[in-house]
C-alpha cells in the first residue's frame, strides 16, 4: 500500500512532487523519497524515514533540481524496516534506474537467486522492490541501446512481466531518457495517468491516485492498463503498449474499501460513491437480520466508514452523529507495525463525545474489521459513555486470509475472523450485534462503477489468489507477519 508518483514538465518538478506525495501520505508512513533528473541527466534525491514533511527541509528542496522525476512513500510489506528499504532504490546500470513501486512480489525469494547466481547481481537488501529494479534493469540491459526507446524499455517490461508474480505499480526514472511506468498484468495495484498543458508542449503525470491531480493542475487522462507500460521521454512525448500476453483487469477491492481518498476514481470507479453502495448495501443487510431494530443512531469510525456510515444512517432513516473527535495528527492505526503500538494509538487518535452515547443504542460503522484489536477498544469506549447496547457493522465481509498484494494485514492466525463464525467475532470484540457486509454486495458495490470490471482481487476474504503461490512462501509470510516474530527480529 505504498504511494507513487511520476512527473514530467517543462520546470523543476520537486516542489509538485513533494505536494503530491503529501496528498499520499495516507498509503505510507514509514519513509518518503524522490529522485530528479536534470537537462545534463545528473541525479538530485533525497530519502529517508519518516513523514513527508519532515524528510524533505526546505534545505533539501533547494537541491531537487530537475524537470521529471519520481516519488514514493512506504509502508512496509516485504523486506523490514530502515533508511535502506526508502524508496525509489536506484542501479547504475544501465543508465542508471530510479525506481519507485507499490505492491508485493510473491516470487522475489527464487529471483534473487537468479539474480545473485545466473546474473551476478548482488541485492542490498530482502526487499522485493529492489529484486523488482534488478529484474527490470537485467532486461534493459540485454537491449543493448546505447539511447533506449520506448521499444527497447517495452521489451523489457514484456519479460519482467513473465518473470515477476504479484502485485506491482511501478514509476521508474530512467536516466537522461524520461519516467516509465507500467503495472502488474492483473491490475491489482491502481496507477492513473494526468495531463496538463504547458508553454510549448503538455505534461504528465502518472500517481498511486488522482485525487492529487486538480490541485497541481492535471486533468485524468486514464488508468494505466493492466500488463501495459507507459514512457514519457524527456521531452514529454508519450509512448504506451500493452507488454502482457495474459492481461486481465483484477484490481483490488480493498483500495475501495479502505486504502484510497474518497476523492480518487480508479479504473473508473469513483471511490466515493462506491463507499455510498457500500453503505446502501449494509442497511439492506441490517434490515434483513433485524427488521424490528432498536437502533437510536448510526456513529461512523473516522475517517474511511464516514461516507458508508451516512449512507446508511439515510437508508435506514435514522439520525447520523459523528461521536468521535479524531485526533489528525496520529496516523493510521491500521498500518501501525505493531499490536501495542495499534491499541495505544486507537485512545490517542480518538475522543468520544459522550452525549452522543448516553443511553441510547448506538450502530457503530467501521470500513473494516482486521485483527478487532480497534473495535474492541472502541465499543469499550462507547460502553464506558453510557451507550445501553453498542451494535457493530463491517462495511467489509470479515477478514479470514492475509493479504499477499501490498498489504501487511496481519498474520492469519491475528486475523480476528479467521476459523470465527460472525457470531464468535462479536463476542471477541464485545459488541450487542455484528453486520458484515457481504461479499457478493461488496463486489457490486466497486462493479457497478464500471461493469466491464467482471472480477477483483478478494484473496482476503475468500483465500484465492489470483497468482501463483507457493506453499512455503505462505508459511514464511505467516511467520515474518506474525507481531511476535517482527519483535523477536527487532530486539536481536
Amino acid at each position: 500500500m505504498c504511494g507513487i508518483v511520476g512527473i514530467s514538465a517543462e520546470s523543476n518538478v520537486a516542489s509538485e512532487i513533494y505536494e503530491s506525495l503529501l496528498m499520499l501520505q495516507h498509503r505510507g508512513q514509514d519513509a518518503a523519497g524522490m529522485v530528479v533528473c536534470d537537462d545534463e541527466g545528473r541525479l538530485n534525491s533525497r530519502k529517508s524515514m519518516g513523514y513527508v514533511r519532515d524528510v524533505f527541509q526546505q534545505r533539501h528542496m533547494e537541491k531537487l533540481i530537475g524537470s521529471y522525476g519520481v516519488g514514493h512513500v512506504r509502508y512496509p510489506t516485504a523486506g523490514g524496516a530502515g533508511k535502506e528499504f526508502a524508496q525509489p532504490m536506484y542501479v547504475n546500470s544501465p543508465y542508471g534506474i530510479s525506481l519507485a513501486h507499490n505492491g508485493n512480489l510473491t516470487n522475489s525469494k527464487s529471483l534473487a537467486k537468479e539474480l545473485f547466481f545466473a546474473e551476478m547481481r548482488h541485492l542490498n537488501t530482502d526487499s522485493d522492490s529492489e529484486v523488482l529494479l534488478n529484474i527490470l534493469a537485467h532486461e534493459i540491459a540485454k537491449q543493448k541501446a546505447i539511447n533506449p526507446t520506448p521499444e527497447h524499455l517495452f521489451k523489457a517490461v514484456s519479460k519482467t512481466h513473465i518473470r515477476c508474480d504479484g502485485a506491482y505499480a511501478v514509476v521508474a526514472l530512467i536516466t537522461g531518457a524520461g519516467i516509465l511506468a507500467f503495472r502488474d498484468p492483473n491490475g491489482i495495484r491502481p496507477l492513473v495517468i494526468g495531463e496538463r498543458e504547458g508553454k510549448n508542449r503538455k505534461e504528465y503525470v502518472i500517481a498511486s491516485e488522482n485525487a492529487l491531480f486538480a490541485s497541481l493542475g492535471f486533468k485524468t487522462l486514464r488508468d494505466v492498463e493492466p500488463g501495459e507500460a507507459v514512457f514519457i521521454d524527456k521531452k514529454g512525448i508519450i509512448s504506451s503498449k500493452q507488454c502482457s500476453l495474459s492481461a486481465k483487469s483484477q484490481p483490488c477491492i480493498f483500495e475501495y474499501v479502505y486504502l484510497s481518498r474518497p476523492d480518487s476514481t480508479l479504473d473508473q470507479i469513483s471511490v466515493y460513491q462506491s463507499r455510498m453502495r457500500m453503505g446502501k448495501y449494509l442497511a439492506k443487510n441490517i434490515l434483513d437480520n433485524m427488521s424490528d431494530h432498536d437502533i437510536d443512531v448510526v456513529i461512523p469510525i473516522p475517517d474511511s466508514s464516514t461516507t458508508a456510515a451516512l449512507q446508511l444512517a439515510n437508508e435506514l432513516n435514522i439520525p447520523y452523529r459523528e461521536g468521535f473527535v479524531k485526533n489528525r495528527y496520529i496516523g493510521r492505526t491500521f498500518i501501525m507495525p505493531y499490536q501495542e503500538e495499534r491499541k495505544k494509538s486507537v485512545r490517542r487518535k480518538l475522543n468520544i463525545l459522550e452525549l452522543e452515547f448516553l443511553n441510547k443504542n448506538v450502530l457503530l460503522v467501521d470500513d473494516s474489521i482486521v485483527r478487532g484489536t480497534t473495535s474492541k477498544k472502541i465499543i469499550e469506549m462507547a460502553k464506558m459513555a453510557g451507550a445501553k447496547k453498542v451494535y457493530f457493522a463491517s462495511a467489509a465481509p470479515p477478514i479470514r486470509y492475509q493479504n499477499l498484494y501490498g498489504i501487511d494485514m496481519a498474520a492469519t492466525e491475528e486475523l480476528v475472523a479467521h476459523n470465527k463464525t460472525e457470531e464468535e467475532v462479536c463476542v471477541e470484540i464485545g459488541a450487542d450485534k455484528i453486520f458484515y457486509q457481504q461479499l457478493d454486495d461488496l463486489i457490486s458495490s466497486a462493479k457497478e462503477g464500471n461493469p466491464k470490471i467482471t472480477d477483483f482481487e478478494i484473496s482476503i476474504f475468500n483465500g484465492e489468489y489470483p497468482t501463483p503461490i507457493s506453499s512455503s512462501y505462505l508459511e514464511d509470510l505467516e511467520m515474518s507477519r506474525s507481531d511476535s516474530k517482527k519483535i523477536t527480529r527487532e530486539a536481536k
